[in-house]
Formats: C-alpha cells, sequence, structure tokens
C-alpha cells in the first residue's frame, strides 16, 4: 500500500475515533462506507432526509420476558413526540383487565384515539384493530421458556394457586407431577402453563397430541400479524430490528434494564428440570424456537457485522446517556424498602422475591440538592409509577380540550366495564404512595 493510501486511510480512522470519543455518532454515509450496512438513520442530528418516524405502535406486553424494560422505552417515545398512550381506566389497574379478553371498553377515555399501546392485555387482535390505526406496527417479546418459567414460578408464587398449593414453594416438586397442582380453570392458571401462547390469544390447554401442530399453525398466524418479535436474550440485537423497522433514531431505543429480580431469589436450572419444563409449555416452547430462528433470519439478512457494530454503538450511547444522568455508572441496584423515592420503588409480589430497582443519586451544590432530569427519571421509573403518571397527564391534556365531555365518558366506560366483569381481577398494585414528588402532586391535583 502507498504513504498516500496509508495516511488516508488514518485519517479516516483518527477521525471516526474523534467522533466516538466526543459523543458524537457517525453520520449516515460513514456508516454506510465503513459497515456496508442498509441505509438506516442513526442519530437525530443527521435526520435532514430518510422516512419518518412510525408512531403506531401496538407492544403485546408478555409476562417475565424484559417487556416492562420495551414499555419503557415506548413510553418515554411518546412523551417526546406528544403522542397518546393508551392507558387502562382505573378499575382494570395498570393492566387491560387481565387476564379477560381486551376490549376497547378496556381503554380510558381521555386516552383516546391512541398512538401507542403497550401495557399488559390479553391479545385480541379485531378488538385492537378497532381502537388503533390502520398502519400500526404489532410487536412483541418472547423468551426461553425454561429461565421463563423459573422467573413465573417465583414471582407469582403467592398468587397463582397452581404454585401456591405446591409443598415448600419447590419448582422440582411441580415438576414432578405438575397435573396436582395445576386447575385449568383457575383465574390465574395462566401462570402455570404456556403463558405466552395465553398472552398472544392462543389456546394454552391444547392436548399434548395436538399441541406441537397447534403451536405450528398459530405460529405462522401470529407471524402475519406481528412485525417484529423479539427474543429477550438477544434484546439488543433485537432492537436493532425494532429501531430500523420504525424508523427511529438510535437515541430513541436506549434503556436500562427493570423489574428484576436479586440473584439470591433466581433458582438455577439443570438441563432435566429445564426438559420437564418445556414439555409442560410444549406450545410455548414451539413458538420461541420458530420466532427466534425468524429473528436471526432477519439479522443475517441485515448482515451480521452490520448488526454488532450497532448493537456496540447503543450501548456506547447508553453509557454516555448514563453518564450524563449519573456522573458515571448506574447507581447500585437497591430493594425497594432502600430506595427513598417512592415513584421509583418497584412493587413486589411477594416476601419470598425481591425485585429491586434504582434510587436517584442527590447532586448537592452550595446552593442546595439540584433535581434530577426528567429524563433520568423516567429511565428507571417503574411501570406502576409511570403508567399513573401519564395517565394523570393525559387525563389533563383530553380536560382541558373537552371540559363537558370528560365526565360522560370516565362514568360510561366504567360501567361497560363492569357489565364485562365475570370475576373481580386481582390487584397487582400497590396503594398510591403517601408522599410524592412535588410535581406528581402538582399533576394529580390539576386533574382532579
Amino acid at each position: 500500500m502507498s504513504q498516500k493510501k496509508i495516511f488516508l486511510v488514518l485519517i479516516a480512522l483518527s477521525t471516526v475515533s474523534l467522533l466516538l470519543h466526543h459523543g458524537g455518532h457517525l453520520n449516515l454515509t460513514l456508516e454506510a462506507f465503513w459497515l456496508g450496512c442498509p441505509s438506516s438513520t442513526i442519530s437525530s442530528t443527521q435526520r435532514s432526509s430518510g422516512p419518518a418516524k412510525h408512531t403506531s405502535i401496538a407492544f403485546l406486553k408478555t409476562h417475565k420476558t424484559a417487556s416492562s424494560t420495551v414499555q419503557n422505552i415506548l413510553f418515554r417515545f411518546a412523551e417526546r413526540n406528544n403522542l397518546t398512550v393508551a392507558l387502562p381506566i382505573t378499575t382494570c389497574d395498570h393492566q387491560f383487565c387481565y387476564p379477560r379478553p381486551f376490549s376497547s371498553h378496556f381503554v380510558h377515555p381521555h386516552t383516546t384515539p391512541p398512538d401507542i399501546i403497550t401495557n399488559h392485555l390479553r391479545f385480541s387482535r379485531a378488538e385492537l384493530r378497532r381502537l388503533m390505526p390502520n398502519n400500526t406496527m404489532y410487536i412483541t417479546i418472547l423468551r426461553e421458556p425454561g429461565a421463563m418459567f423459573e422467573s413465573l414460578f417465583t414471582y407469582f408464587n403467592q398468587y397463582c394457586l397452581s404454585f401456591k398449593r405446591v409443598p415448600n414453594g419447590s419448582l422440582e416438586t411441580f415438576l414432578e407431577h405438575p397435573w396436582r397442582y395445576y386447575r385449568p380453570e383457575e383465574k390465574d392458571s395462566m401462570y402455570a402453563r404456556n403463558t405466552l401462547t395465553f398472552d398472544l390469544g392462543g389456546d394454552k390447554d391444547r392436548p399434548y397430541s395436538e399441541a406441537v401442530g397447534y403451536a405450528k399453525r398459530f405460529a405462522a398466524e401470529l407471524e402475519r400479524v406481528f412485525s417484529l418479535v423479539m427474543i429477550a436474550e438477544y434484546f439488543d440485537e433485537s432492537l436493532v430490528l425494532l429501531r430500523r423497522l420504525l424508523s427511529w433514531d438510535l437515541d430513541d431505543v436506549l434503556y436500562v434494564s427493570l423489574n428484576m429480580r436479586t440473584p439470591d431469589s433466581k433458582s438455577s436450572l439443570s438441563r432435566q428440570n429445564i426438559a420437564k419444563i418445556r414439555a409442560w409449555n410444549t406450545i410455548d416452547s414451539v413458538l420461541y424456537d420458530y420466532f427466534n430462528a425468524s429473528l436471526w433470519r432477519q439479522l443475517r439478512a441485515l448482515g451480521l457485522a452490520c448488526v454488532e457494530r450497532e448493537v456496540l454503538l447503543l450501548r456506547q450511547s447508553r453509557d454516555r446517556l448514563v453518564r450524563s444522568c449519573f456522573g458515571g455508572n448506574l447507581p447500585p441496584l437497591r430493594s425497594a424498602a432502600q430506595i427513598t423515592n417512592k415513584e421509583l420503588r418497584p412493587w413486589q409480589p411477594s416476601g419470598k422475591v425481591a425485585i429491586v430497582g434504582y434510587d436517584l443519586p442527590v447532586n448537592v451544590t452550595q446552593k442546595g440538592p439540584i433535581p434530577p432530569q426528567d429524563k433520568c427519571l423516567k429511565m428507571i421509573m417503574p411501570e406502576v409509577q409511570y403508567t399513573r403518571l401519564l395517565l394523570r397527564s393525559e387525563s389533563l391534556r383530553y380536560r382541558k380540550r373537552f371540559p363537558l365531555r370528560s365526565y360522560q365518558q370516565t362514568s360510561q366506560s366504567v360501567g361497560q366495564v363492569r357489565a364485562h366483569r365475570e370475576s373481580p381481577a386481582p390487584s397487582l398494585i400497590p396503594r398510591p404512595s403517601d408522599t410524592m414528588t412535588r410535581s406528581t402532586k402538582e399533576a394529580l391535583r390539576l386533574s382532579q
């Protein structure tokens, strides 16, 4: 190679290094040149051309699959872009009257017509089509059945009777004879078998002889509806596909992990127990394998080198955001009792499992404490509190626009839901905290 060519290569490498060092992003031309990647916008600072961001999204939030982290991404995107998020009426708590099949009557009238829907619901394509725009992208996320079932068993041990009646709360004991403890007709039985299938609107209790064939047909049906099925084990790679599907910027998919358990509340699974879990959850297992293979076909089509590079850029951008929010690394994970800001305390399902969260560090100067940036607070805010806060702000906005319509619509919606009720849904939402921040109290006061 000539000295001139070597000099030009060194100049280019130095430029890239300088951009990354100073927190900038590679522009579209450089990214395509270095990676051979299909064109895709990387940063909002480069958004002078290209497709508009897609804003009509239905995310089916499945259980124990990192879906709370995806939901947080969607909540923050909606707020930044002044979008409306469909939220449950108060009688449904923070879920759309799950586990009943979703109905548009479960949506708070102050949050319609929506751009995004993401709180827990049992999937009903027909009802969502009635509610959402015609160009809505349907997205969901799955997790490997062994790890997911262990998490479900621990998390819902005191709520799901199929788990609660197991001696000593032993997962191994349950797996030895699951039919001894499982009751398909119980209202919480969806946590104890084929939970993904149930959340997606399928039949969780198909006989063993029909399970595999049914699962394959069901997977093909879902593939026609969902534009993307993310995989929790490949979360960042899934975000690469999500970002490109929606024509979003890299900054739109930055995150920190939420709703996590402490390590001592997790059980290691033997290969034998994983096999038993997959057999017990046959339909979920087929769905996971089907969409895991589908995800990797999409990643290979994009180019694995390109994906690897974008994952690296995502993690670098996330680290920069964390530094700007917290002055370094993320605050240490803490138990709910240790978190001083009650708006950041995650819900605790029982005394047998600890869900950890973050507490914002207090930056103090000579003039006093510095309030946390809103984007930093929202990044680590648990689902229940964030849902409650969004409902207040959207209700306030709605009431300013339609002061006479508000009360009538709310009363009508509550009556419709009561008519749909067959039995009271379990309440998994904590009572509103007695201590709130000044901004939250003000939002609540104005919305009443």
